[in-house]
This record gives structure tokens, sequence and C-alpha cells, in this order.
């Protein structure tokens, strides 16, 4: 995640560095580092900052739309995927370990490549 996507999400979401520092369980000088680039966002704020994003929005009916339908999912890959076992399609990109493209998403750095170009991704989060 890039320092200006952090800092955009954050205003976004209407809060203070100290008000984001406080949700995420983080220091303060932590999120004016982030944003100044100072230092890498580490996976877990990623994660966290996208997950309160999703939720912050109102969901329309096709951002709803689970990924095993918009994807066309063969029922072999659902039965062994956690956004299937879970019933979350429209958070898979927040899962790891989901069968994207027909293979296991191991690391979050490989499947945020992946997620930030699909479609199920983009309609639960805003373009900030």
């Amino acid at each position: 995640m890039r320092k200006s996507e952090f800092s955009g999400i954050r205003s976004f979401l209407g809060k203070t560095q100290k008000e984001l520092a406080q949700l995420l369980g983080t220091s303060l000088k932590a999120i004016q580092s982030f944003e100044q680039g100072w230092r890498r966002i580490p996976v877990h704020v990623e994660r966290q900052v996208l997950f309160l994003l999703a939720h912050h929005l109102p969901l329309s009916g096709e951002s709803k739309q689970n990924c095993w339908i918009t994807k066309n999912c063969p029922k072999e890959n659902r039965l062994h995927c956690p956004a299937w076992e879970y019933r979350l399609g429209h958070l898979c990109w927040f899962i790891n370990g989901t069968i994207c493209h027909g293979k296991i998403q191991a690391t979050w750095q490989k499947k945020m490549t992946l997620c930030r170009k699909c479609e199920i991704f983009q309609s639960v989060l805003p373009s900030v």
C-alpha cells in the first residue's frame, strides 16, 4: 500500500491520525511514519485499514456478489477455498489462502497484486 493511499483512506474514513492509531491499536508516531513514507505499512495494518474501509461504505447489490459466481469458479476449486467455506465471496480479497485463477494465493503481497485488478475488490472499495 502506498503512503498516499493510506492517508487517502484515513481521510475518507473521516479519522484524524490519532483516531486511526487508536482504531488500529498502534501509535500516532506509526501513523505519521506511514503517511510520510518513513516506514513501510505492515501487512496487518493494510488489511485492517482495507477492512474498515470496505465496511464503512454501504454495499450495493452488485458489490455483494460472490466471487465464485462472478469468476465462474469451478466447483472443485470452491470446495477448497476459504471464501466459499465461510460464505464470504464479497470479502475474498481479505482472506488468505483463497483460490484465485486456479491457484492458492499464499502471500498477502501476491494476493493483493491480483485483487487490486479484480472487480470484486474494486466494487467494495472506492478509489482513494
